[in-house]
């Protein structure tokens, strides 16, 4: 597996990203488009999950913010890939990216549904449930070293 990212919105490395939250947000979770795509697109690292052959697997996108906090946004993998641990490796080579541009902090809003996938990485609830396209969520957070 090969994880790459981008910032450039009109490369193939984001256009895989859109195809895979596509897939996952919008035919899987009917999340609408207008909900999927925002006006952060241009300002987040996109990473993209990659196989052997170069099918794209899994992606994850960092929106910088203030203070030394980045949040995680976007996390999907296609279903064929999951229990491959591919959201894990996503998650972790985001932390590297992050703590590499000296922030220090991630936040990000979890489906419940993913919420103990984040707990086993080390993120922590916090605040009220929410409804985030009409799913259930929690903020988590994480304090990078």
């Amino acid at each position: 597996m090969k994880i790459v990212q981008t910032k450039d919105t009109l490369s193939d490395i984001y256009v895989d990203a859109l195809r895979i939250r596509h897939d996952v947000f919008m035919v899987e979770q009917n999340v609408p488009l207008e909900e999927e795509i925002d006006q952060d697109e241009a300002y987040c690292i996109h990473f993209v999950a990659y196989n052997d052959d170069k099918v794209p697997m899994g992606t994850c996108r960092l929106h910088p913010l203030q203070d030394g906090v980045m949040k995680l946004q976007r996390m999907a993998v296609q279903k064929k890939f999951r229990k491959m641990h591919i959201g894990e490796q996503l998650i972790l080579e985001a932390e590297a990216f992050a703590k590499e541009q000296h922030y220090h902090h991630i936040i990000l809003g979890a489906q419940l549904t993913a919420q103990p996938f984040y707990a086993k990485l080390g993120y922590q609830a916090y605040g009220e449930e929410f409804l985030d396209a009409n799913i259930p969520h929690i903020m988590m957070e994480k304090y990078l070293d």
